[in-house]
């Protein structure tokens, strides 16, 4: 969420940021803004020198009673009555406006890093590197939908039968193989100074307003509704909230974290031949990686975390590349973020795998995540994300571009995980 000091201080640079973004209306919601925050600071003088007022009455009624003027105290009192249902009154005012603020911030995204190109579809991304050769394969090559039946390892029909489409039940060696990924990426994050953490797959409404999937514009959410709680999206929800309303010292920077969860999207209206088998689920499984960090430095570390995920794909030796978003295609939340997709041979086509986030202030300032900087000043803290990794089309890849005649072969870094170095 975006400040009101600094939308009021740089409105031609947050007007040309969300012109970045194509969003509409720009200019009127910010004057809105604008005009409700002025209200609602002039609603809070009143309440104050109305509650100063009456404090300062309060105790000038008591020196009355001491000194015996009864009748001026009685007086002082029916005035600090009136006080209070003034003050009352500009309560309710500043409540009110105070929420229309909020909501109508809420619906201003983060403003785009002055590196982010202008567009407004997925076809405007500009890549920025490319690693791996494109693997030639049989004739007979099939697609991973149809790989997975012919070694029975995923089976699409049974998650049907159980939950609905979008939960495929994985088994025998494709179970081991997903497990296997997920052991291989846990690693990879803990030797590179991540703490792995074990957090709760459901959140409350604080947290989905924290990281900015609340309010839920998308329809993306699963909802309890009787105990008002959201399956998570992805993991960087329950891990960026562990430091929800913490107020860290700068030394502490930077906080690095790490963790494994299934994640829950409804992905509203996906159809089509784009979205088979592994492509588009409603339940998957992700590692991701989580950090706070001195604005100072979030740019290099975003730029260690695109390392760190480059890393991991040239081990498992897929042919990736890595794209830096456009305004339009770029996340509500983010300030600048790198796609990662690696290339399905038996598809013909480029599948995303993983995105590395810079949020800046963005998340810290719903989350009111703060540091002690050396000056004795709180200052918000700049937070940031990467899948390393969401694993079902990263078994996709593997599925279809490690096929032979003999079998599909697991990559070397990951056989001693599976304990098998080929389904057949």
């Amino acid at each position: 969420m975006l400040q009101v000091p600094f939308i009021r201080d740089n409105q031609k640079l947050v007007l040309e940021g969300l012109a970045k973004r194509n969003f509409v209306n720009a200019k009127e919601i910010l004057a809105r803004v604008l005009e409700t925050d002025e209200t609602r600071r002039n609603v809070q003088v009143l309440l104050d020198n109305t509650l100063a007022e009456s404090n300062a009455l309060s105790k000038e009624i008591g020196e009355l009673f001491k000194t015996g003027q009864v009748q001026k105290a009685t007086l002082a009192k029916e005035k600090t009555k009136k006080l209070k249902e003034q003050s009352k009154k500009f309560t309710d005012q500043l409540n009110t406006y105070s929420k229309e603020l909020q909501n109508l911030l809420f619906q201003i995204p983060n403003i785009p890093h002055s590196s982010v190109p202008s567009g407004q579809t997925e076809e405007d991304n500009e890549e920025v590197f490319r690693e791996g050769a494109i693997p030639k394969l049989d004739e007979n090559a099939l697609p991973h939908w149809e790989l997975v039946k012919k070694y029975d390892i995923i089976d699409f029909e049974l998650g049907t039968k159980i939950t609905g489409a979008g939960f495929p039940v994985y088994k025998g060696k494709g179970a081991r193989l997903q497990r296997a990924l997920i052991s291989y990426f846990l690693d990879k994050n803990t030797a590179a100074g991540y703490t792995e953490y074990q957090v709760p797959h459901v959140i409350n409404e604080a947290s989905g307003i924290g990281t900015g999937q609340l309010p839920d514009k998308e329809g993306q959410m699963y909802h309890v509704g009787v105990d008002d709680l959201y399956l998570i999206p992805t993991g960087e929800v329950p891990i960026t909230n562990m430091y929800r309303g913490n107020l860290v010292n700068e030394n502490d920077l930077p906080i690095m974290a790490t963790g494994y969860t299934p994640c829950f999207r409804r992905e509203a209206g996906s159809y089509g031949a784009h979205v088979r088998g592994l492509n588009r689920l409603h339940q998957f499984d992700k590692v991701e990686i989580v950090r706070v960090e001195h604005p100072n430095n979030s740019y290099i570390a975003l730029d260690g975390m695109v390392t760190h995920i480059k890393e991991i794909l040239n081990e498992l030796k897929l042919p990736y590349r890595v794209l830096r978003l456009c305004g339009g295609d770029t996340g509500f939340t983010a300030a600048l973020t790198f796609d990662f997709e690696v290339y399905s041979t038996a598809q013909d086509r480029w599948l995303e795998i993983s995105s590395a986030s810079n949020f800046e202030t963005f998340q810290a300032n719903r989350l009111k995540l703060r540091f002690k900087n050396n000056d004795g000043k709180n200052q918000l803290a700049h937070t940031l994300n990467g899948s390393s990794l969401a694993l079902p089309r990263v078994l996709a890849a593997i599925l279809e571009n490690c096929q032979t005649k003999d079998g599909i072969k697991i990559p070397e870094i990951l056989v001693p995980y599976t304990g098998f170095s080929v389904i057949n």
